[in-house]
């Protein structure tokens, strides 16, 4: 039987830490939300700081989400949806636009797009999701519940309909729902002295979103960012030192785990295992290190 969210809407929990913090996957706070008319949606908040917002979300087999009155799939809010197992089908209900996106795969979108999702595969859907500004500046539920609520929905492009694929730079011109793969992924270095590709999937002035490959053996220069970060591990055990004079300093993170990681703290990233670590990353606001490099 299919869990049922409370009946209306409910601010979803916001998971807050005073320093840098391992968040193992057992301890992820949990919620359910949705009606019978928008779906029902689970999700496993790691963190919601006054910067990031941090959690999975998943459906099983057949299910997904749309919107209801009750809850509008509407922010003031840069998201995007890594996936993590299954396939993403995304749509914008205003304007046609749908997307389809495969594991590692990742669907972007900006403030003020309407937003349906579902699950395409015959297993469950789990989707990484970033969100800035967090909805503890008003930007979520709060936000979408004053938007006028779409009353007419569309899941086609149809002006498009007699023009593919030529009309395929004006689809990208008008898109709002950006699809990201991986050839449309930014390359960069984490480090100068230890040189560390990071391959970044977003940067906006509120959110920018990554994914390192962290071989065995490999050790990160010490960094620190002017926003909040968060992480979210995939595959293999990574350990991140924080160097603030604390106690603990260093967290072990394991598949399924994350890690919050304030403003301005110096940390550094270990593989000090057998096989490559894998993981996500968000910082927002600000990406650049604190240090101006």
């Amino acid at each position: 039987m299919t869990a049922q969210p409370p009946a209306g809407y409910q601010p979803s929990p916001r998971p807050t830490f005073g320093r840098a913090t391992a968040i193992p996957y057992a301890s992820v706070t949990r919620h359910l939300w949705g009606d019978p008319v928008a779906g029902s949606v689970a999700d496993w908040i790691y963190v919601s700081s006054d910067r990031i917002h941090q959690l999975v979300w998943g459906v099983g087999p057949g299910g997904g989400f749309t919107h209801s009155d009750e809850f509008r799939t509407i922010f003031a809010a840069d998201v995007i949806y890594i996936v993590l197992e299954g396939i993403m089908v995304i749509a914008n209900p205003a304007t046609g636009e749908v997307q389809r996106m495969l594991p590692g795969e990742a669907g972007f979108f900006r403030r003020d797009t309407w937003h349906h999702a579902w699950n395409a595969g015959t297993g469950p859907l789990r989707c990484l999701e970033f969100f800035s500004p967090p909805p503890s500046q008003g930007t979520s539920g709060s936000y979408a519940r004053k938007q006028p609520l779409l009353e007419r929905v569309r899941y086609d492009p149809a002006r498009f309909l007699g023009r593919w694929p030529m009309a395929r730079a004006e689809a990208d011109r008008d898109r709002t729902i950006w699809p990201i793969r991986e050839a449309d992924l930014l390359w960069t270095m984490v480090d100068t002295i230890n040189p560390i590709p990071a391959a970044l999937l977003v940067s906006t002035e509120h959110l920018t979103v990554g994914r390192i490959d962290l071989l065995p053996g490999q050790t990160s220069g010490q960094d620190s960012h002017p926003g909040d970060e968060s992480l979210h591990v995939t595959s293999g055990v990574l350990n991140v030192e924080i160097l603030d004079g604390g106690r603990p300093n260093l967290l072990e993170l394991h598949p399924g785990d994350g890690a919050y990681i304030p403003a301005g703290t110096p940390h550094a990233y270990h593989n000090i295992g057998g096989v490559t670590a894998r993981f996500h990353f968000g910082v927002a606001p600000g990406h650049q290190r604190a240090g101006g490099g």
